[in-house]
């Protein structure tokens, strides 16, 4: 795979619920560290994601801002 997003991060998928029309597919990237998706239920299927399988969560943007209180 090549890809030009800078954040490419590999991990396994933990969970898929699926809904009517989107599907929250949870990634754990590295032990106790998780990225949720929510994606078209078509393209949790078309990608033929399974608990259990290798997916990478991909981060484009041109922002990522931070926060504190």
């Amino acid at each position: 795979m090549k890809i030009s997003a800078r954040n490419a991060l590999k991990g396994t998928v933990k969970s898929i619920t699926p809904g009517a029309v989107n599907a929250e597919v949870v990634i754990e990237v590295a032990p106790g560290l998780e990225v949720t998706s929510i994606i078209t239920k078509a393209s949790a299927d078309n990608l033929g994601l399974v608990v259990g399988s290798e997916a990478y969560a991909v981060v484009k943007a041109s922002n990522v801002m931070l926060a504190v209180e």
